[in-house]
């Protein structure tokens, strides 16, 4: 697990919510809001591999794409560098720009079919006037080498490439400008089975070579376990369990992560572990009522538990968990 030695905050979350406006009637006025990520706080640091799970449609990519500001978040504060981005004017931003980075998880439409591996790994170091002419044409194959790939392939447009060259380079493009931070969204959930582990190892020597700090989402616990320094699980739009990764996995806390936990296969059919059900469905993320957003699907929820929203408090040394059960 892990990669560089971790020393400062990189990245601050404070309170971030992403409210999506839903529309209705002759004039198309607003009626309701989708609360994709409301009221989300964490930490990462330098060097880090901070891992964010949960099932499909929780708000992670919202999340990961408000911190890079690809979308405008509704409230709070992202904190980058000691600089809060939703501060700064558009000047200032695309300066850190080039300190960001984002490795998409589909990599048949993350890349541009007219154009070649050359100019879709140069494209950063264009518009971030990085190097241009030789020097751009010698820092792409530089890159393209760094990911496994020759220059053979330079010239090349992307359906000429297997999904695990094109994600490699997604990743190339990604390091193109140097970022110190990269938010790769489920990059290994598109791809076989037999090329996921060469992309994850090829991440984490990327990231002890470079120093990078990785914000790696994902629903797919066995391979966050494989990467992840430290774990949040996140519930319709919350953070309801935050730790190290190690204690996450033998020791996990809210009635969610454990779910979670229990399900991931085990590849050994001697051992049987007794998996998690849970019952009903995740309820909507359209104006949800008060209380804690997994009551209605908890076996030990109680009437506090449906009317009022659990903090994120620190059970112990590290180990946060947003449970009236576990919080009193």
């Amino acid at each position: 697990m892990g990669g560089s030695t971790i020393v400062d905050k990189l990245l601050e979350i404070e309170g971030v919510k992403k409210y999506f406006p839903v529309r209705g009637g002759i004039l198309s006025r607003e009626v309701a809001f989708i609360h994709a990520v409301d009221d989300v706080s964490f930490d990462i640091y330098e060097g880090q591999t901070f891992g964010l799970v949960g099932e499909s449609g929780c708000g992670k990519t919202t999340l990961g794409r408000c911190i890079l500001l690809l979308i405008q978040p509704t409230a709070g504060k992202i904190i980058f560098s000691g600089q809060n981005l939703l501060d700064l004017k558009k000047r200032e931003i695309r300066k850190l720009r080039s300190q960001m980075a984002m490795i998409f998880q589909d990599p048949y439409s993350s890349l541009n079919p007219r154009m070649t591996v050359s100019d879709i790994i140069g494209k950063p170091l264009q518009i971030h006037k990085v190097a241009r002419g030789r020097e751009r044409r010698r820092r792409v194959m530089e890159l393209m080498k760094k990911v496994g790939l020759s220059s053979e392939h330079l010239y090349r447009y992307p359906h000429e490439f297997s999904g695990g060259q094109k994600q490699r380079i997604g990743i190339a493009r990604a390091l193109a400008v140097n970022p110190k931070l990269v938010v790769a969204d489920e990059p290994v959930a598109a791809l076989d089975v037999s090329v996921r582990a060469g992309i994850l190892n090829l991440m984490k020597d990327l990231q002890k070579e470079f120093g990078l700090t990785y914000l790696f989402i994902s629903h797919d616990l066995s391979v966050v376990k494989h990467i992840c320094d430290k774990v949040a699980a996140m519930y319709l739009g919350k953070i309801i369990e935050i730790a190290e990764t190690e204690e996450l996995f033998t020791n996990p806390l809210h009635p969610y992560t454990k779910a979670l936990i229990s399900a991931i296969p085990i590849p050994d059919p001697t051992v049987r572990v007794e998996k998690i059900v849970l019952p009903g469905e995740p309820s909507t993320p359209i104006n949800p009522p008060p209380g804690c957003r997994f009551h209605k699907r908890c076996s030990h929820a109680t009437e506090r538990c449906r009317k009022i929203s659990p903090d994120l408090v620190e059970i112990s040394k590290g180990h946060y968990v947003a449970c009236h059960n576990l919080n009193t």
